[in-house]
This record gives C-alpha cells, sequence and structure tokens, in this order.
C-alpha cells in the first residue's frame, strides 16, 4: 500500500495557528508589564487645620417675649355712673392719677346719712351714761332698785357699741366717696378706655383700662429640660464653666438679628417643668428707657458668659456624615485618615467636637474630592487660616 502524500492546506492551517497563539502570548506578557508611574492619579490638595485645645466661649439661643414689669387692670371698686375720663389715651400715667371719675352724688348722700347716724349714736350713749350715773348714787342708798341701775349700765354698753359701728359706717361712705376717682395704683402707660362715660359699672366685675409699666420690661422664655439637665450636667462636671461664677449673661436681639445695646439680669428660672412644652419658664429683667422697646415684642434670649475649657472646634465644612456617624478626615502620613467625631456646641460658623486630641491635622477643605486612604498634599487654606471658636 502507498505511503499517504502530506496535504499542503493542512500544513498551511496549522502554521496560521501557531503563529496567533505567538501573538496573543506576547500580548499577556505585555499586559503583565509594571504600569507607568507617570499614569497614577497626583494627591489631592486638601487645607488643613492643627486641633488647638482653648476655652471657647458659648452661648444658648432660645426665642422670647417682653412683658411689662407690671401691668395693672384698672377697675372701679364701686358701681355707679361713669362720668369722665381723666386721662388721654396711650399717654402716660403717674402712681395716684385719676383716670376716671364715677358719679359722686350717692356717695355723698350715703356719707351724710352716716355721718347722722353717727351722731345720733353719740347723743344715745351720752343719754345712757348719764341715766347710769344718775342711778348708780341711788342704788347706794337704797332709793332705787339695783335692777334699773343694771339696765341702765347695759343699755351704756348697747349705745357705746351702735356708736362704734356708726363710726365705722361713716369710714365705709367716706372710702365709697373716695372710690368714685378710679386712679393708678402705678406709673406706666395707658391703654385705651373700654368703656365710655354715661356707662352704668358694676363695680370690680368693669374693666376700664390697663396701664403698663415699661421700664423694667421683663423677657420671659422656655428652657427646655433637655437643654437645662445638659447644662446642669456639664457644669458639674467641669465641662461647662461660667465666668462670673453664678450666672448667665443675657444678651439679646431682635427678629432680624440685630443686638440690643441694654442687657437683661436673669432673674428667676422656674424649678417646674411644665409637661405641655416640655421646658420650665425662665424670666430676665430688661432696662427699657424711653419705651424703646413694647411689651409683645418677640426678642430671641442670649445666655451668655460660659466657656467650654480645653475644647477643640473645627470648621463645620469639615464634619461629615457617613453610614456610621460624623466624622473628619485627618492628614497621616500624606493620606486621608477618617476620624469620628461627636458634635458638643455650635459656635458661629464653628463646631466643638470630641474626639480629636491636641495636634491632629484636620482636614477642612478638600473634603468632597478625597477618601479614606487616599494620597493628599497640603495647600493653604482659602481666604487665610482658620479661627475655631471666633
Amino acid at each position: 500500500m502507498p505511503a499517504p502524500q502530506p496535504n499542503p492546506l493542512a500544513a498551511m492551517t496549522r502554521s496560521a495557528l501557531a503563529l496567533a497563539a505567538a501573538a496573543i502570548l506576547l500580548n499577556g506578557c505585555g499586559n503583565d508589564a509594571p504600569a507607568n508611574p507617570s499614569s497614577a492619579p497626583p494627591p489631592a490638595p486638601v487645607s488643613t487645620l492643627t486641633a488647638t485645645p482653648a476655652d471657647i466661649a458659648v452661648s444658648f439661643s432660645y426665642p422670647a417675649r417682653l412683658y411689662g414689669a407690671r401691668e395693672v387692670e384698672i377697675r372701679p371698686r364701686v358701681s355707679g355712673i361713669l362720668l369722665k375720663r381723666n386721662y388721654t389715651e396711650g399717654a402716660v400715667v403717674d402712681a395716684g392719677q385719676s383716670l376716671f371719675q364715677i358719679d359722686p352724688v350717692p356717695f355723698e348722700t350715703a356719707l351724710a346719712r352716716a355721718e347722722a347716724d353717727l351722731a345720733a349714736a353719740q347723743a344715745r350713749l351720752e343719754q345712757a351714761r348719764r341715766e347710769a350715773a344718775r342711778l348708780k348714787p341711788l342704788v347706794a342708798v337704797k332709793a332705787a332698785p339695783q335692777r334699773d341701775y343694771d339696765d341702765a349700765v347695759s343699755a351704756q354698753s348697747v349705745a357705746n357699741a351702735d356708736l362704734l359701728a356708726a363710726r365705722a359706717d361713716v369710714r365705709e361712705a367716706r372710702l365709697n366717696l373716695g372710690y368714685t376717682k378710679v386712679t393708678s395704683p402705678i406709673s406706666g402707660v395707658s391703654a385705651r378706655a373700654v368703656l365710655p362715660e354715661g356707662s352704668l359699672l358694676s363695680g370690680p366685675d368693669s374693666l376700664l383700662t390697663v396701664v403698663t409699666q415699661t421700664d423694667p420690661l421683663q423677657v420671659r422664655f422656655g428652657l427646655p429640660d433637655t437643654d437645662r439637665a445638659r447644662i446642669d450636667a456639664d457644669l458639674a462636671r467641669g465641662a461647662l464653666k461660667l465666668i462670673d461664677a453664678e450666672h448667665f449673661r443675657v444678651a439679646l436681639s431682635r427678629g432680624d438679628g440685630s443686638r440690643l445695646e441694654a442687657s437683661a439680669t436673669l432673674s428667676f428660672t422656674d424649678v417646674r417643668i411644665d409637661p405641655r412644652t416640655g421646658s420650665s419658664e425662665a424670666q430676665a429683667e430688661l432696662p427699657n428707657p424711653g419705651a424703646r422697646l413694647h411689651p409683645g415684642e418677640f426678642v430671641r434670649v442670649h445666655l451668655e458668659g460660659a466657656v467650654r475649657p480645653g475644647a477643640i472646634a473645627v470648621p463645620q465644612r469639615a464634619v461629615l456624615e457617613g453610614p456610621q456617624g460624623r466624622f473628619v478626615y485627618l492628614v497621616v502620613e500624606g493620606k486621608a485618615a477618617s476620624r469620628p467625631v461627636t458634635p458638643v456646641e455650635w459656635v458661629g460658623d464653628t463646631v466643638i467636637v470630641d474626639g480629636l486630641a491636641a495636634g491632629d491635622e484636620v482636614i477642612i477643605d478638600g473634603v468632597l474630592k478625597i477618601g479614606p486612604g487616599a494620597p493628599v498634599t497640603v495647600t493653604p487654606p482659602a481666604g487665610g487660616a482658620a479661627k475655631p471658636g471666633a
């Protein structure tokens, strides 16, 4: 049997496959070669702040409302017809100034009647005294019965009691006549008259007007129980200290944020907590010369005069929120490293945090361009160095 002849087409196919395999093998070896160092991303530019403990002043702000130091409802003590209003509505009135006049004629008549009754009682007492004095020597010599003398002495006692009652009636009638002039018990700013002249007044049930003392004013605000408990706890453990060691200073600002020149003095803090609001009422006294502020006005109270000793503050933009809570980035050996922190107090555009140590290099700018372990290069912060706690 003759030997088989070689197939030229099969030989060519085997050669092509061998060349393709060699090319694939060479390409694979080329991918395993180390990358060009110049193709790696450059370190991200960041700005940093060195954590430095310091005594940082803090304040606590709450909405408040102004009230007159005293607000008195002016009401008549007697019933009668209102004859006249003796003041200008909205004007300042003095203590003791007459504001209204009630028709005095019925009360003048009552006083005259009481004085007449007093005179009659005085005459009856004098008669009883004379009668007792006349009978006393007659009884001594048995010229008159003892019973007649005893009746005369009793009549004298009854007449004396009637005299005391008549004197009381005169005093009451004189007081009622004086009450026809309705006066202000305090100095302050008057409100409008509630009732016009000619109205029938039913005594204290009738409100005539209101007088408000505007200097000083009272500032009342609610202190949340959570804030109060935290402040008390921080004071007890020394994490918060008062500059004067006793009280907060009270500063005020209007709704537009402008500060008031006058400062108030904290005068009262209720120990009770209102279950409806979860806060206790606090009150401060505010001088108000010239009545520049008005009762009913809303302001904001700032409790100042406290510091957190040895605290560390960073700009708010440096504190980030992650799945595990808040954290900041530090520069550690040229790379970004995350550090968990706990915010303690917000002070302006900075925040006091727990979790940092003195000397930590905190990244404050460029935090959105990096992640944990990212290489960084430190550059000066934009706008100059940051000042935490300022």
